[in-house]
């Protein structure tokens, strides 16, 4: 570890020792959440150390009307750190801003079809996620999320930011060692003609259907679905949430002792 590492770690560990946060006040930001509701003591305390230290190293920026409170930034730094609790924080260091809307914000993009021709176009978003940032949150879907419906905005943007950590966002974020690249493609693709298959029969789906959007939307979808309704996702494809456990290092549906 170099010096100016160390020297990094310690002036964070100083700051943080200099925040008073008390139980109450992660108990309102965070303890309607059934994620965190699930974690044992000393996870628990992982994740508040982590979220903190996320806010001392990333931009929070509340844009036009947007207010955030002490307890809603916690909130959405403690969402945000659940999917690399077991991985680290150096997992999100190829961005720094966090920019907040009050609600759905517009944004405009252009994009080249199959026939080379330009389009542009614009809509609402509820997130958006770029490969150096910044991270782009409605606030509003920030209080949507985590209420026993499989919906979060904020997993579903960071997971964006993990997969494009591997030659841009595609759905196959970076694999750890001993993970398969042709196994999580084929097992991601057969789950993927599945909830076409599901959505073109009209049947009830498993996971939300804008995951058909693009295999970047898919594995941020699952991601969403991992954390928030990891039964349904086994029990509906348990190659992928098996893929998912080994990717992100946990596994949801163990109960913490």
């Amino acid at each position: 570890m170099s010096l100016f590492t160390r020297f990094a770690e310690w002036r964070e560990d100083r700051q943080l020792a200099e925040l008073e946060i008390s139980p109450e006040l992660w108990q309102q930001a965070l303890g309607d959440w059934p994620v965190y509701q699930s974690l044992n003591g000393v996870r628990r305390a992982k994740l508040q150390d982590m979220a903190l230290r996320l806010l001392l190293r990333k931009n929070l920026h509340a844009a036009g009307d947007a207010e955030a409170s002490d307890e809603l930034c916690l909130r959405i730094a403690g969402m945000a750190v659940v999917p690399v609790l077991e991985l680290g924080l150096d997992w999100y260091d190829r961005w720094r801003t966090l920019i907040l809307y009050d609600g759905p914000f517009h944004a405009e993009h252009s994009w080249q079809d199959e026939a080379g021709v330009v389009h542009e176009g614009g809509r609402n978003l509820s997130g958006e996620a770029w490969l150096r940032g910044p991270v782009v949150l409605s606030l509003a879907d920030v209080r949507l999320s985590g209420q026993r419906d499989g919906y979060n905005v904020v997993i579903h943007e960071l997971a964006h930011t993990l997969d494009m950590r591997h030659d841009g966002a595609n759905g196959a974020p970076p694999l750890h060692h001993g993970m398969s690249p042709a196994d999580w493609k084929r097992d991601m693709t057969a789950a993927w003609d599945d909830l076409g298959r599901r959505a073109a029969a009209g049947e009830t789906l498993p996971i939300d259907a804008y995951a058909l959007e693009a295999p970047a939307e898919f594995f941020a979808v699952l991601s969403e679905t991992f954390f928030e309704r990891p039964a349904l996702l086994r029990h509906t494809w348990p190659e992928v949430y098996q893929h998912l456990a080994d990717f992100y290092r946990q596994n949801p549906l163990k109960v913490d002792g």
